[in-house]
């Protein structure tokens, strides 16, 4: 197996570990927001929500582009 292959494999493993882990924490910061709509700590609590989503989407993508990159060294 080479590097390439590994590399994807430990992003998808870390990055699925990481996101799993701070869901949790993302769940009751939307909680708080939907019961307390006024406020600085709603705000700041919608802002980490969203980066927490925009991080899950490029992970996602760069995890795609990977696979992709790997399918195509292996086949190619």
């Amino acid at each position: 197996m080479d590097i390439l292959l590994w590399i994807t494999i430990g992003f998808i493993i870390i990055g699925f570990v990481v996101l799993t882990s701070l869901k949790k924490g993302m769940e009751s910061k939307l909680a708080f927001i939907t019961e307390n709509m006024e406020g600085k700590e709603s705000s700041a609590k919608a802002k980490s929500i969203i980066w927490w989503i925009v991080s899950t989407t490029a992970w996602g993508i760069v995890s795609m582009i990977l696979i992709f990159w790997c399918i195509h060294n292996h086949i190619g």
